[in-house]
């Protein structure tokens, strides 16, 4: 029996192959902490929301043809992490009754994916 993973692995190594990106490396566990992050600090289904978009950003940002860079996969996951606790933050303050001020824009890094 597989590990949870060896099986993660074998899966990104199939999803690469079929959407033909064998040559992109993808840190596993940075995508999957990003997740949890938004998982915790949003709601559970905004998980698979933030790592899509984290990851249409990586895209854009490499430009057509071209395979993703580490940098700007690393800062697509930034942001996305930046902005999710930055959210969970804006929520708790209104939830103590606090005046919100929008921090979770606020506090995005600046720059596109990639810069």
């Amino acid at each position: 029996m597989k590990s949870q993973d060896e099986t993660l692995e074998e899966w990104c190594r199939l999803l690469l192959r079929a959407f033909e990106l064998e040559d992109v490396d993808v840190d596993i566990n940075e995508v999957l902490s990003v997740a949890g992050v938004a998982a915790h600090s949003v709601v559970r289904p905004a998980a698979p929301l933030t790592t899509f978009i984290a990851g249409l950003a990586v895209g854009l940002a490499s430009g057509p043809g071209h395979a993703p860079d580490a940098s700007s996969m690393q800062n697509a996951m930034d942001v996305a992490r930046s902005v999710a606790k930055a959210y969970a933050a804006d929520e708790a303050q209104a939830a103590a009754g606090s005046p919100v001020v929008g921090s979770a824009g606020a506090s995005v890094p600046t720059g596109t994916p990639g810069e």
